[in-house]
């Protein structure tokens, strides 16, 4: 499969010129022409912090490069900025539907405006959106997560291991999608020890959304929380969490990823703060987009991707979680998923 990166330089109020260019790793070389023309094209436009985040911008490249290469597509990509517009979003999807790319994955709630407007003008073509619900268009699909019953589990979790009876959780901005983050969190901590002490901090409040990624601002907020004696933090924060695992570094304590399974995404040594990772499966979701694209079994819609179907959970590498806890984090899993246990998705 070959892969190509869409460098978009978008205007305000319409789109400006953009450039293909063929890569490979941080280089920059020409096209064999004797290669076999790709069979499809899928695009990619990455929110905020974009490819490389360790998280579902990452997650949404793994699958589709997995499902575009098994059937002999290829990978088109477009990364976000923080001063974006809707003017700015509508001319990315714009060009990629233009350059004939199908289907179309767009990553994250901000595109919401942008692809009901282009979903429209490219009735033909299949999009996809992550982490939003609110596009109704006959050629959208949207993918969900269920991140409040992963987060659940990310709360047993700190509640178990945590010998302060502290725990904490640091949203990169205050919005309902990551407040159903905090929701799952606290039910599962409250759960696993109903005397456990919950802290919360949100870096930005929109319109600001610079809290997915300013590793800085999420160190002091941890900072803030290990001083006061808690000892392990859920970050849902983007890129900012990177700075909440430097900050349990220096404190010698702990921290929980998101999305992706961090500890194996993360440099050494910080991957050792890493006491598990909420997994949101946007892989195994835009993955199941494609194919379904490809074998013409697409749907409008919504998908919802939860524990039940394997669309979250929690990570095990680096064998930090003790056995007690392992058990007690299935067993609360197999309850939600019997529906024994109802997981809150908002905040009270």
């Amino acid at each position: 499969m070959r892969r190509r990166t869409l460098t978009a330089a978008l205007g305000l109020a319409a789109a400006a010129a953009l450039v293909l260019t063929a890569c490979a790793g941080e280089s920059t070389e020409t096209t064999d022409d004797t290669a076999a023309e790709p069979e499809f094209t899928v695009g990619v436009a990455y929110d905020l912090g974009g490819r490389g985040d360790g998280g579902f911008n990452d997650l949404a490249w793994d699958g589709a490069t997995e499902a575009a290469e098994a059937a002999g597509g290829e990978v088109i990509e477009s990364t976000a900025r923080a001063e974006d517009t809707d003017a700015d979003r509508v001319a990315r999807l714009d060009l990629m539907a233009q350059g004939g790319a199908d289907p179309i994955i767009a990553v994250g709630y901000l595109y919401a405006t942008a692809l009901t407007e282009v979903a429209q003008k490219y009735p033909d073509t299949s999009f996809a959106i992550v982490d939003d619900d609110t596009v109704d268009q006959p050629n959208v699909t949207s993918l969900m997560f269920a991140a409040n019953e992963g987060s659940f589990l990310a709360g047993v979790a700190a509640a178990m291991e945590s010998t302060t009876g502290k725990v904490g959780f640091i949203g990169g901005v205050n919005i309902p999608l990551i407040n159903e983050f905090q929701a799952g969190f606290d039910a599962g901590a409250l759960a696993a020890d109903p005397d456990i002490e919950l802290s919360a901090s949100y870096l930005t409040e929109p319109p600001d959304f610079n809290g997915f990624n300013d590793p800085q601002r999420g160190a002091e907020a941890a900072n803030g929380m290990y001083d006061s004696g808690v000892d392990v933090i859920f970050a849902a924060a983007g890129g900012s969490g990177l700075g909440v695992f430097e900050s349990a570094d220096a404190a010698g304590t702990w921290a929980i990823g998101v999305d992706s399974d961090q500890y194996t995404t993360t440099d050494e040594p910080l991957n050792e703060v890493i006491l598990t990772s909420m997994l949101k499966r946007v892989d195994v979701g835009v993955s199941s987009f494609i194919e379904s694209v490809l074998d013409g079994t697409v749907t409008a819609g919504t998908t919802v991707y939860d524990l039940s179907s394997d669309g979250v959970g929690y990570s095990t590498s680096g064998d930090f979680l003790s056995p007690e806890t392992i058990e007690a984090i299935d067993e609360f899993a197999a309850q939600i998923t019997s529906g024994e246990i109802v997981v809150p998705a908002t905040l009270d």
